[in-house]
């Protein structure tokens, strides 16, 4: 039947909510030691892309590896900068809260004002971390401008962010309150998502040469094609 075969869309759905849970066991193995979290989130980034790229062909497995060694320095140096961050946000918070609540009068305004710049920050933190590991997947540039270049493309692209932080959320919120086996798919399925999202923004903002020359490969085999 059409409806079974390879190239219809069922299957093709079906073969890309496998991936999600391969990559996710992937994902989930590799970052048991934490420290490699950074690390296994850019491969899972990068398969996902190569996927919707339909490169799948090369092996699922050996697409993640092999992004997980090329991006593992930079992508853990990012990810402890980020975690360092994001305790530090979370104590400030923690401190702030209970002042707030202790105090009135003129410290607690002071303290209000103090919590409302630490969430701009918190927002600030969560983009980057939106952007961060999926840049590091498709883009080769230092650590500071692609934490820097995270935050702008993630403010700029404001609806494509809100997005992808939907995506996630979602999947906290169904795996609680809903259906946890749905985990299964976790964050193999977040990423999928996320780099469908995500690939024209990234092409978008970024440069790449290899894609670049490819197009112009193809564009001249076309042209010699239409010539008489």
């Amino acid at each position: 039947m059409k409806f079974f075969s390879y190239e219809s869309r069922f299957s093709q759905l079906l073969m890309k909510l496998c991936y999600c849970c391969y990559l996710n066991l992937l994902w989930f193995l590799c970052s048991l030691p934490v420290v490699t979290l950074g690390a296994s989130t850019a491969a899972l980034y990068a398969a996902c892309f190569k996927i919707h790229q339909e490169e799948e062909g090369r092996s699922v497995g050996m697409l993640f590896f092999r992004a997980f060694k090329e991006n593992f320095k930079q992508a853990t140096v990012i990810w402890l900068i980020m975690l360092a961050l994001g305790l530090v946000l979370g104590g400030d918070g923690y401190i702030l809260y209970h002042l707030r609540n202790s105090s009135t009068g003129t410290p607690a305004i002071i303290y209000t004002l103090m919590m409302a710049v630490l969430i701009a920050a918190a927002v600030a933190y969560v983009i980057v971390l939106l952007y961060v590991f999926p840049l590091t997947a498709k883009v080769q540039n230092t650590v500071w401008p692609m934490l820097k270049n995270s935050l702008l493309i993630g403010t700029h692209y404001l609806f494509a962010t809100i997005l992808v932080f939907a995506v996630h959320f979602a999947m906290f919120f169904v795996a609680v309150r809903f259906f946890t086996p749905i985990l299964v798919l976790g964050e193999g399925l977040c990423a999928m998502l996320s780099a469908w999202l995500l690939r024209g923004v990234i092409a978008a903002c970024t440069y790449d040469p290899e894609e670049e020359e490819e197009e112009e490969e193809g564009s001249e085999a076309a042209q010699e094609e239409d010539a008489p």
